[in-house]
């Protein structure tokens, strides 16, 4: 006989279970309190989705290490001539400077195979990115130029704040592991200044570890200078690094850019973890067949590799083969497209492959606004990216416009679908308890739903991941409330975030060492003190 169950009534005890204690409502009541574990967590381990055989890998490399033989990379500089020649790179009669199968195969061997990147504070350990075993973590990067006002839906040049605003945001976004400066601070002209108030401006909101890039190598000494007055002492950063230092030091196709290439030269000699972005565009900078972008890239970055292992041996180096996608009919950048999801995640696989730690560009829209567009080029490349197995997926939250704008409350829904993408990489785990055949067999004896079932409540946290953002309430009760987009949520949860989180990470005598040893732009009362 069916036996009608109303929805109001599922989830309720029935007598012989009220019998068992009371149980059944302290674990509903922990569960409701949002405590207990979480169905995702940081650096979940990928590497499911592999685009490419292993025989497509082998003739991958093959035709690489070719390029890096016979081609080799153009514009060398005086400096990097005497790093690699004598160590067994050749210059060709054209001036390229050209890296031996022989010589690749060694640089291989030697190189880094994993980093940390350490967080500060009491983040320190637990919030650690660490790039062992194809371990997941979501990164916010992208150097924006302009960022959308969520009023007008118009964008504006970016500024320091901004840099600081969209930090705070990063700081309380759990699905976001590591920082980095999203936007140009378009409004501090001096070099050197714009890049210590970004690193400034960073530390200021979060303890999570970040990414960034320096104008010069000068530069980057005077940032690791601050960034040991952060750490409590000089020499203390680089023995912690919290922060990993960016650049193209490759201009596509094969050719060196000198002013990065100078700055990853000198990342490498102080011994600090070396981050770059190899970025041919696929049809314009690039062959226009994936397999053909496949190769420059990578010749490319193990290019970087070379020079940065020939200077420091084991020195640590991010796998960052960035490939693009070129829309051809217009010759645009496509960040969004499945083109560009796939070519990262072989981008992934490839790097994987030699045990290196990997980077790629994710989560990219082409789109100007938080809308359908935005919504399935991200979550597409988010999924995609994550289940290669990259260590660090980038441009992961807010980047809008083909990277060149950014939105605080594209973050802010790109938190909620990050956290969906890390539920599909942790997978599902099948084991005695899990098939639940006992429970199977109790409830279809029973009470005919599971909903009140002792496993349901247990697992209901631990198996399942639920959106603070995403809206699955029935549609009346939608209505009532104004009937209120992603985007208009997105918003609120912006604004309460602005208005109430100031964080104190770089209060006290360090801020006042700081201020004194470098021009802030920052005032005191920006950051709510």
């Amino acid at each position: 006989m069916n036996t009608k169950v109303h929805l109001t009534d599922l989830g309720k005890p029935t007598d012989s279970q009220r019998r068992r204690g009371g149980g059944r409502e302290a674990r509903r009541a922990n569960r409701l309190s949002d405590s207990g574990p979480s169905a995702v967590q940081a650096g979940l381990q990928g590497g499911r989705y592999k685009p490419l055989t292993d025989t497509d890998i082998e003739k991958v490399h093959g035709a690489v290490l070719e390029v890096l033989e016979t081609v080799g990379i153009g514009d060398p500089t005086q400096e990097v001539i005497d790093i690699c020649v004598p160590k067994g790179a050749m210059l060709s009669d054209d001036n390229r400077l050209c890296f031996p199968r022989t010589l690749m195969e060694d640089v291989l061997a030697m190189s880094a195979k994993e980093y940390v990147v350490h967080a500060r504070g009491s983040r320190a350990g637990k919030d650690d990115v660490s790039t062992t075993d194809q371990k997941v973590f979501y990164a916010i990067s992208g150097q924006a130029v302009t960022r959308l006002d969520a009023e007008s839906l118009t964008y504006r040049p970016s500024t320091i704040r901004d840099i600081y605003d969209f930090t705070r945001v990063v700081d309380v976004s759990e699905h976001i592991h590591m920082a980095g400066v999203p936007v140009v601070a378009t409004d501090i002209i001096d070099p050197l200044e714009h890049d210590i108030n970004c690193a400034y401006a960073v530390m200021a909101a979060t303890e999570k570890s970040f990414s960034m890039s320096f104008t010069s190598k000068e530069n980057l000494a005077k940032g690791v200078e601050l960034f040991d007055h952060v750490a409590g002492g000089e020499g203390k950063f680089s023995r912690e690094p919290f922060c990993i230092f960016g650049g193209c030091p490759l201009v596509s196709p094969l050719r060196f850019g000198e002013e990065n290439l100078d700055i990853l030269i000198e990342t490498a000699r102080r011994g600090l973890i070396c981050d770059l972005a190899v970025a041919p565009q696929a049809g314009a900078t690039a062959p226009a067949s994936l397999a053909g972008t496949l190769v420059q890239v990578v010749a490319e970055t193990l290019a970087a590799l070379a020079i940065v292992n020939l200077t420091n041996p084991g020195c640590p180096m991010t796998f960052a083969a960035w490939p693009f996608v070129s829309d051809l009919r217009t010759g645009a950048f496509s960040g969004g497209s499945g083109e560009e999801g796939l070519l990262a995640a072989a981008s992934v696989q490839i790097g994987s492959w030699y045990g290196l730690p990997t980077s790629v560009p994710a989560c990219m829209t082409d789109s100007k606004i938080p809308d359908a567009q935005m919504g399935y080029e991200k979550g597409m490349t988010a999924v995609l990216a994550s289940l290669a197995g990259c260590n660090r997926v980038s441009e992961c939250a807010g980047m809008m416009g083909s990277l060149m704008g950014i939105s605080l409350e594209s973050l802010i829904i790109d938190n909620d679908m990050l956290g969906s993408a890390m539920r599909v990489v942790r997978g599902i785990e099948v084991n005695d308890d899990t098939l639940a055949v006992e429970v199977i067999r109790e409830v279809a004896k029973g009470p005919g739903h599971y909903l009140g079932h002792d496993q349901t409540i247990a697992l209901m946290q631990s198996e399942f991941l639920y959106p603070t953002i995403a809206d699955r309430q029935p549609q009346g009760a939608w209505e009532e409330q104004g009937s209120p987009s992603i985007f208009d949520r997105a918003r609120e949860r912006v604004q309460e975030i602005l208005s109430g989180h100031y964080p104190q990470h770089l209060a006290g005598e360090t801020d006042a060492v700081i201020r004194d040893a470098f021009t802030i732009h920052l005032s005191t009362s920006d950051l709510g003190r």
